[in-house]
């Protein structure tokens, strides 16, 4: 429905919540930066970043996520898509994305906008904020969050359906009806909630405004800028790797020469990924170039697929329906809750838990370190989907990124596919040996990106949650050496860099020791664990998953016999 009186609002304007809802109802795509109300409606299609990053954040106060992964000239430029501001401490709405619903504003209303400031909230909360696919955290003043009963009552997912009901938990402790994994849902629950600082306001508030004040003592000490040396340390690294794969190559050493090639690629990586964070030179075109080199023309994969995953990644980490990156069905879940046939959001697609899947999960333990040597091939199929099917900005500032980086796959596939495999190797087998070293060498950087999410925590504890506590929730880190940083590449420091995302990684062992000193002040655990250690809990978490997968399969088998049994 139209609403002319809210379309018409100088940038000034105090936009009531109530007005925010009904635009978002209408469909407008409506975010809270700073105080300023923005509609991006016409930003979704040019974004560098892609749609869904945006998408998650509807209705809801993005100035931290937008402040972490934006330069300053970024956030300067979003202010053309100022319709409003607010007052007062926004209150976060369930983006549509995530299944809020919204309330139209009704162009016959007397005046909708004249209730309380209390029932403005409380019906908004209401209508607004479905619950979490499970459970909803609801006393924000808490620590300790109870289950909503009678009208409040949380919903649980019916097993055999994709629709929602609500069941009425008054007889909860007398007649428990919770199936098992509901009531494993719950334990994690309770688990996040009693471990980290409570959901309400005041503490949330408290958290963000240390967080901000962190992140301008890091402005100050420096820690933004790049050391351009440690760069040329990289390219030495690059040129001796890639140099003794040439040699290798042309002395017949096949094995030799993929195993080199591989390390090129790892090393690669790193740099590709500071510069899709834009933390090399913080200039959009010049770090997107760069990155395009790196990931396209000389490791064959989409720079532009991979920041359309990982910015969603960034916003909604360890979300099962949402984040792309723990969303691997059917060769692995992280979480019991893939056993329910989850949508995801970001590939609009069901990921079946079918017989396969059911296979594969129950031992998975044991297939995580294969699986992942062979995780380069998959990131080639997803940049050629991304490319080819034109996924990416066709418009806007970014919209030469997809020629380029095309061009990039031809130049690619041309040196590699055509000079090295083709020409260079004479035999089908000491191709296929080329080939398959040269991947697998890459495993460890497929190890150390899942290593520092998979074993922590996938609960949706609700949109009260501050930005700096979820990333540290979901995230860890892992100890090592200084001298050993060259391996890991700063991909061990994830949990700083989810904080921080545009800091140079060599610089993140220095931010370390603050965000250390952060997560004291405010109360929140900071996960460390060493290398050896971290492998430990994701193997160990997948196992446990694997565990409930199988005995979720003899249940389901029990009940069909005895249904069977019950027919004759």
């Amino acid at each position: 429905m139209s609403l002319p009186q809210v379309r018409k609002s100088q940038k000034g304007s105090v936009l009531s919540r109530r007005q925010i809802e009904g635009l978002i109802a209408d469909g407008r795509k409506i975010i809270v930066v700073d105080g300023k109300v923005l509609k991006v409606d016409a930003w979704l299609r040019f974004h560098p970043g892609g749609d869904k990053a945006i998408m998650h954040m509807v209705g809801r106060d993005a100035t931290d996520e937008v402040n972490a992964m934006h330069s300053a000239g970024a956030r300067q430029r979003m202010d053309l898509y100022q319709i409003g501001r607010i007052e007062g401490r926004w209150i976060n709405f369930l983006p549509p994305i995530q299944g809020g619903k919204y309330r139209p504003l009704m162009e016959n209303a007397e005046d909708e906008g004249s209730e309380s400031d209390t029932e403005q909230e409380s019906s908004s909360l209401e209508s607004s904020q479905e619950p979490s696919p499970v459970f909803e955290p609801v006393e924000h003043g808490a620590s300790y969050f109870r289950l909503r009963r009678s009208r409040d009552a949380p919903r649980f997912r019916d097993s055999s359906s994709s629709s929602i009901s609500s069941v009425d938990l008054d007889d909860q402790y007398t007649e428990p009806k919770l199936s098992r994994l509901d009531a494993r849902t719950q334990q994690e629950l309770d688990l996040d909630l009693a471990k980290y600082p409570a959901l309400d306001p005041a503490t949330q508030h408290d958290i963000v405004r240390q967080y901000r004040q962190l992140n301008e003592r890091i402005r100050t000490e420096g820690l933004y800028q790049c050391r351009y040396s440690s760069y040329a340390i990289e390219i030495c690294r690059y040129v001796f790797l890639f140099a003794m794969f040439s040699y290798a190559l042309k002395s017949g050493w096949y094995a030799t020469s993929g195993l080199f090639l591989g390390l090129f690629w790892h090393q690669l990586v790193f740099t590709a990924h500071d510069a899709g964070h834009m933390g090399i030179t913080h200039e959009f075109t010049t770090d997107t170039i760069i990155g395009i080199i790196i990931a396209d023309f000389l490791g064959g994969l989409s720079l532009g697929w991979w920041k359309r995953s990982h910015n969603v990644h960034h916003i909604v980490t360890n979300s099962a329906e949402h984040d792309p990156d723990i969303q691997h069905m059917p060769f692995f879940a992280i979480s019991h809750r893939f056993f329910d046939s989850l949508r995801s959001t970001y590939h609009d697609k069901i990921m079946t838990f079918d017989p396969f899947a059911k296979f594969m999960i129950r031992y998975q333990q044991y297939l995580y370190y294969p699986i992942l040597t062979f995780g380069r091939f998959n990131l080639y199929v997803q940049s050629w989907l991304y490319l080819f099917l034109g996924l990416g900005p066709r418009k806007g500032p970014a919209w030469w990124t997809r020629w380029l980086e095309i061009g990039g796959q031809v130049f690619f596939w041309a040196w590699f596919g055509y000079g090295v495999l083709y020409r260079s190797i004479p035999t089908p087998w000491a191709r296929f040996v080329f080939v398959m070293v040269s991947h697998a060498t890459t495993m460890p950087l497929h190890v150390q990106i899942t290593l520092s999410h998979f074993a922590m925590s996938t609960a949706d504890v609700g949109v009260a949650e501050s930005f700096p506590q979820r990333m540290l929730r979901t995230t860890m880190d892992v100890d090592c050496p200084a001298w050993l940083d060259f391996v890991h590449g700063g991909l061990q420091f994830q949990a700083v860099h989810h904080l921080y995302p545009r800091i140079p990684r060599h610089n993140l062992r220095r931010t370390q020791k603050l965000v250390q000193q952060f997560c004291d002040d405010v109360g929140i655990p900071y996960a460390l664990y060493g290398f050896v250690d971290g492998n430990r809990q994701v193997v160990g978490k997948l196992a446990d998953v694997g565990r409930q997968a199988a005995i979720l399969a003899q249940c389901q088998k029990t009940l069909a016999q005895s249904a069977d049994l019950g027919m004759h």
